[in-house]
């Protein structure tokens, strides 16, 4: 197989922009509310389905089912892609919310997963900021208490982030993100969200927006804390600087500036591509894919290695699973 390119499900949601447009290319309307771009997905009803080649039509889902050890390799053996790839415009600051992990999801459907997600920050405006995980010493009932008094903030961890920042938020972690924030999200292929506070904003009826505040509090690992950026150490080689973002138990990142072409050796598992700013070809023998600003490109586990060729430079993350 070939690499695949996907077409892009948007989201409109109220605390959406227009940056998905104007800064990565998406093809969005007159609206002012494009809050979400899933790149890939296997979710339900929400399917990526493949853009164009041979398998034009696919859904991710129906690649899973019938091409497993093409698309995943060794990790053959999902019953669904375990990933769920976006990118996410906040214009608006987006309610404090908490995700299950994998055991507390299957209490709500049997093959639910948790949801673990990272966050790398590709546009800011100045001081923009998110909250990641509680205060030092903040325990349940000093939680229930700043819920009941609207003012959650002050439990929180703030943040002030650039373009280049990147947070890993392990499942259990209380957080938000604020205004003014373009981001690509990697995450476990979860939509399990519980949402702790809305900043006291009421729906366009009045009435406040639904809450699931005992649900949140049941999930959240109040022995975590502050959730700081990753801090990492670029590798600067011939023709490429690299840095080595997250490693976790669901997903590794890397960062690539190129400006040379590099190839990714096969290793038996599918990686995905992320463009985050100039122009590369992505090579395989079975095929090839541009991969511009604001797309994403999966290359399957058969279809490795793969040349990247800048045009005449670009940045990219590359995503695969342990």
């Amino acid at each position: 197989m070939g690499p695949l390119k996907f077409i892009p499900i948007l989201k409109r949601i109220r605390w959406g922009g227009r940056r998905l447009g104007e800064l990565l290319g998406k093809s969005i309307g007159p609206e002012a509310d494009y809050a979400e771009s899933w790149e890939i997905c296997d979710h339900g009803a929400d399917q990526s389905v493949v853009a164009s080649g041979p398998y034009t039509g696919w859904t991710l889902r129906r690649l899973i089912e019938q091409r497993p050890k093409e698309l995943l390799g060794r990790q053959a053996g999902f019953s669904l892609f375990p990933l769920l790839i976006k990118f996410l415009d906040a214009s608006d600051l987006l309610s404090v919310q908490v995700h299950p992990n994998d055991r507390q999801a299957r209490t709500y459907a049997p093959h639910a997963m948790g949801k673990t997600e990272a966050w790398i920050i590709l546009a800011a405006n100045p001081g923009s900021s998110l909250f990641a995980g509680l205060k030092p010493g903040i325990d349940e009932h000093q939680l229930r208490g700043a819920i009941a008094r609207g003012s959650v903030a002050e439990c929180l961890h703030r943040i002030e982030v650039a373009p280049g920042d990147c947070l890993l938020i392990p499942s259990g972690t209380v957080h938000t993100i604020g205004g003014g924030i373009l981001l690509a999200e990697i995450q476990q292929s979860s939509d399990l969200t519980f949402r702790l506070f809305d900043w006291n904003r009421t729906e366009t009826d009045g009435k406040p927006r639904e809450l699931h505040v005992e649900q949140a509090l049941a999930c959240i690992d109040f022995s975590r804390g502050p959730v700081e950026k990753v801090t990492t150490t670029a590798k600067v080689q011939t023709g490429q600087t690299v840095e080595d973002l997250v490693h976790c138990p669901f997903f590794n990142i890397r960062r690539f500036k190129i400006d040379a072409p590099l190839t990714l050796a096969a290793d038996d598992r599918c990686h995905i591509l992320l463009g985050l700013s100039g122009n590369l070809t992505c090579s395989t023998s079975q095929g090839q894919q541009s991969v511009s600003t604001g797309e994403t490109v999966l290359i399957p586990a058969d279809g490795l290695p793969a040349e990247l060729k800048p045009q005449p430079s670009a940045v990219v993350l590359e995503v695969w699973l342990d």
